[in-house]
């Protein structure tokens, strides 16, 4: 029943789900709060340069961003396929063609800056490959089964985070494209960490997109999203890097750092500031690994 609730608020236009994302934004920032002690400290450690009026600033576009994102998700269910590829376009798919052309498989790199969702499920229409992604599943079955629903809708294929390697060997012979957002903290099991300054701040990140080229030996691109007007985005592909990798290399997940922060730079109020990224934890890991 929680499914067709949410397939018919789908429907609605976006000019209904725009307004209920005001509404979202108003409760969200000026009432609940949400997170918002966390995103301020996050925003402040980040930008020490910045006054406090600046940050506030950035705080709201980051909520308001935050609201248009459910609303966007939420849409994913019933969007048409040519709505979606109008909304999010991609300003250089040639050089995903070049590779496609070649029967060369890519890692697809993106982090979380808005809207990262449609960034994934209109993968496959505009770059004209299969695209795997990775994903953590979520404990809530309701809210797991709606993401899976708007992830795999034009043909993604979904990849437990702790079965890649095995479906990696498994999809070998496939063509494709392979997608993992990266940038949040990573602290699931036994997780390798990378250790790096990252917007002012001593920060791990997840080791795995390196794991993933080493494995693969496939070159590794980013999606960089940029808001251009309200419900509307471009990506513009950036290349990582590019094969052969050293047993010991750490190209990807350095040159996928020195990205994403360039990007958060350049728009910090599109970032998923609301995610604890820098955890207490990470400093005594650090020092383990050193």
């Amino acid at each position: 029943m929680n499914m067709i609730l949410l397939r018919f608020l789908s429907r609605l236009p976006f000019s209904i789900l725009y307004f209920i994302a005001d509404f979202m934004f108003l409760l969200s920032y000026y009432v609940i709060g949400y997170r918002k002690k966390l995103v301020r400290r996050n925003l402040k450690n980040s930008f020490p340069e910045k006054s406090l009026p600046e940050v506030k600033q950035i705080e709201k576009e980051f909520y308001r961003n935050l609201c248009d994102y459910a609303v966007e998700t939420l849409k994913l269910i019933t969007i048409k396929p040519e709505e979606l590829q109008k909304r999010m376009q991609y300003t250089n798919p040639e050089m995903a063609f070049n590779y496609r052309d070649q029967n060369q498989s890519v890692i697809l790199l993106s982090s979380h800056q808005f809207n990262w969702e449609w960034l994934l499920a209109s993968g496959t229409l505009c770059l004209n490959m299969p695209i795997d992604f990775v994903y953590q599943p979520i404990n809530n079955t309701l809210f797991n089964n709606f993401m899976q629903t708007c992830r795999t809708r034009f043909g993604g294929y979904a990849i437990k985070r702790n079965e890649v390697a095995r479906e990696l060997i498994k999809r070998r012979s496939i063509q494709r494209g392979i997608a993992i957002v990266a940038d949040q903290y990573p602290g699931h099991g036994n997780d390798k960490k990378y250790p790096t300054t990252f917007l002012n701040q001593e920060t791990m990140f997840f080791y795995g997109s390196q794991q993933m080229a080493l494995l693969t030996q496939f070159p590794a691109l980013y999606g960089k999203v940029k808001k251009i007007k309200r419900g509307y985005y471009t990506c513009t592909l950036i290349k990582i890097a590019e094969p052969p990798y050293e047993k010991n290399s750490e190209t990807v997940v350095e040159n996928y750092a020195k990205v994403v922060e360039k990007v958060i730079r350049e728009y910090p109020g599109g970032w998923l500031w609301s995610h604890n990224r820098w955890k207490k934890r990470h400093l005594k890991e650090n020092q383990t690994l050193q």
